[in-house]
């Protein structure tokens, strides 16, 4: 599968897909002052992280969820952001699979439907 067929594919996972550059600006941002952000509570975060995304703090990570509860982006000290993928984005990935290989095994079948056509009307022996 080429880049026929992986450009839309990433083009209509993209219209699912949390903008995470700007999640890690405004993380980043944040994370200045870590120690005032460790002791804030949840709806602080709510609020520094606009609905409908929450960062919650664990262990020197940060940890950023979308509206349906998603991890979507982890900061760790070191290795630094880690990118997830939400179920909105699984589905539509999961999606274009299926209907790619549902396309793909009909095809096959008329090929192979022809081929067993043409075998009757070929003599190897003239």
């Amino acid at each position: 599968m080429g880049n026929k067929f992986l450009a839309p594919r990433k083009s209509e996972v993209a219209k699912v897909a949390p903008n995470r550059a700007a999640l890690m600006g405004k993380v980043s941002q944040e994370m200045a002052d870590m120690k005032e952000i460790r002791e804030a509570d949840e709806r602080w975060l709510r609020l520094l992280f606009w609905e409908p995304y929450e960062a919650k703090f664990q262990s020197g990570a940060v940890h950023v969820y979308d509206g349906n509860g998603d991890e979507v982006l982890t900061y760790t000290a070191g290795v630094g952001w880690h990118e997830k993928e939400s179920k909105a984005e699984i589905q539509v990935h999961g999606d274009l699979k299926a209907a790619c290989y549902d396309a793909f095994r009909a095809a096959r079948q008329e090929i192979n439907a022809g081929a067993v056509e043409m075998q009757g009307g070929f003599d190897a022996r003239v």
